[in-house]
């Protein structure tokens, strides 16, 4: 049974950084991409960033390029997002998310975490 858990998320101030967790069991997880979705109040998902089941390729959405950093280790079977420079309007429920293929850049997700909720305010 697929298991996606997120960890990290919590209050910060405008220009902060968070690292955030998810925690991966219950499949072999270096066999297929990753991303993180988000989902503000009243608005619904976002895609943010993706990585492919290596590691080595990975793509952003527009408005966290040069903000955020998507990893992951596999032999921990573990993804990470770095979010430097947060803004009041990152604010949101962080979900993690499985890709059905191991390439980046698909978006096709078959499995989700709970979420994490991130506030970003002063």
């Amino acid at each position: 049974q697929v298991q996606l858990v997120e960890s990290g998320g919590g209050l910060v101030q405008p220009g902060g950084s968070l690292r955030l967790s998810c925690a991966a069991s219950g499949f072999y997880f270096s066999s297929y991409a990753m991303s993180w979705v988000r989902q503000a109040p009243g608005k619904g998902r976002e895609w943010v960033a993706n990585i492919n089941s290596g590691g080595g390729i990975t793509y952003y959405a527009d408005s966290v390029v040069g903000r955020f950093t998507i990893s992951r280790d596999n032999a921990k079977n573990t993804l990470y997002l770095k979010m430097n420079s947060l803004k009041p309007e990152d604010t949101a429920v962080y979900y993690c998310a499985k890709d059905s293929t191991p390439r980046a850049g698909v978006h096709e997700y078959d499995s989700w975490g709970q979420g994490t909720q991130v506030t970003v305010s002063s």
